[in-house]
């Protein structure tokens, strides 16, 4: 699997990420299959949360066996400093680890959020006294929404993190004014040598009441072609550092093959396979789930 530098942090990061999320709707013994897969195709990054139901407790019994192939990196979602410091502590007792390669500030997708979490009493100095204290090595943001591009711009300007995890696909692609705000959030972390990962490269759109089929917020694509031609447009923009595989564990397999064959599907035929995609939209509209 082609590997990518994650900026400054200096990791040769598989360019599929495997989302934990998605091990918190399997058996520990499916969760056990679903890394074995990912790390046998060449992945060597994962990305949970404390905020993933189980899965970093699905994760810690094999940290023993794999803690040094890998680059962890877990998530906050508390705002406040006490709360944000105990979440630190409590994932770091369930994925059996003393450390996290990278500590992120979860789901700021607002200002007011942002501002929560930049305040002297907020997450962000837990997670810098997490940095000091050796629990952490790197410091990340992630978000969501069409404004996280944007936030995430302004919380450069109010910090240097390490990394940034926004949303990222064909689809949002096409909106000119999301387009225009994560290519000046991309400038500006170019500039500093920010890693940029990217999430939702494989949705769809929002689920329609009844028809959830699988474990992620959205509904995803799940056929091949789609897939690959989704992940191959995001991997051809060369400051993507890699791409969070979907929440659901049974279509990991699904990314590993489109990582792995999108070098024979060029530019006009990704156009036209996404382009002839007839419901496929953003997943941030007013069925968003609150994440």
């Amino acid at each position: 699997m082609e590997t990518r530098r994650l900026g400054r942090i200096g990791h040769d990061s598989s360019v599929l990420i495997l989302g934990a999320v998605a091990l918190a709707a399997c058996t520990q013994d499916e969760a056990d299959a679903t890394i074995r897969e990912a790390l046998d195709a060449g992945i060597n990054h994962i990305d949970t949360a404390a905020i993933y139901g189980d899965s970093e407790d699905k994760l810690g019994p094999s940290m023993a066996d794999i803690r040094d192939r890998v680059f962890l990196a877990s998530k906050v979602t508390e705002r406040g400093h006490d709360a944000a410091w105990a979440s630190i502590n409590r994932s770091l007792e369930r994925l059996r680890t003393d450390h996290l390669d990278l500590l992120q500030i979860h789901s700021v997708c607002d200002l007011p959020t942002l501002d929560a979490v930049t305040a002297d009493d907020g997450a962000l100095r837990a997670a810098v006294r997490a940095r000091d204290e050796g629990l952490a090595t790197h410091l990340g943001i992630t978000g969501h929404t069409h404004a996280a591009p944007s936030v995430h711009r302004e919380a450069l300007r109010r910090f240097d993190f390490d990394s940034v995890l926004t949303p990222w696909n064909w689809k949002l692609g096409q909106d000119p004014a999301y387009r225009a705000d994560f290519d000046a959030l991309v400038a500006d972390m170019r500039a500093r040598d920010v890693a940029l990962m990217t999430i939702k490269a494989t949705a769809r759109r929002n689920w329609d009441h009844g028809e959830k089929a699988y474990a992620t917020w959205y509904r995803p694509l799940d056929r091949q072609e789609e897939v690959t031609a989704a992940i191959a447009w995001v991997l051809a923009h060369p400051y993507v550092t890699g791409i969070a595989t979907a929440g659901e564990a049974s279509l990991l397999r699904l990314a590993i093959t489109a990582e792995r064959e999108r070098a024979g599907m060029g530019p006009e035929r990704i156009e036209e396979i996404l382009g002839g995609i007839p419901d496929l939209a953003s997943p941030f509209d007013e069925r968003m789930p609150d994440i």
